[in-house]
């Protein structure tokens, strides 16, 4: 069984952890209501990042309520690449319910590790290429 903690190695803590995400986007999956932009890291594991304004989502406890769905969907997935996640927060997310907020989150996830295999296949295919 998984475990069902969310430790601090997973999470991003430090303004340049954010910075470097930011600055060096590889990875770019845009929804509606959600936009997450991932790059690799060398930690080993996926660490994942929020931001929600105050200006998209008015009250704290909506903010929160949308934290605590994407950490435990987070957490939930199986077999994450190397990566660093940050998932910024559009209007009309504090329209959303749980279950339309879930099912958007997953659907998201699977179309970032889809572009994770993709971008890391297309480079190891540039390296074949290249070395001849």
């Amino acid at each position: 069984m998984k475990p069902l903690g969310f430790p601090k190695s997973h999470r991003l803590l430090k303004p340049s952890d954010y910075s470097r995400v930011f600055n060096d986007v590889q990875l770019k999956v845009p929804h509606r209501n959600f936009l997450i932009l991932a790059t690799p890291n060398h930690q080993g594991c996926a660490r994942i990042g929020l931001i929600f304004s105050k200006k998209n989502l008015r009250l704290a406890v909506q903010r929160n309520r949308i934290k605590r769905q994407i950490r435990e969907s987070f957490r939930q997935q199986d077999h994450w690449p190397a990566v660093d996640i940050v998932v910024l927060g559009r209007q009309g997310l504090d329209k959303l319910d749980n279950a339309a907020v879930r099912l958007a989150l997953d659907d998201m996830w699977r179309r970032l590790k889809k572009k994770h295999q993709q971008s890391c296949s297309s480079s190891s295919n540039d390296k074949v290429r290249g070395s001849g």
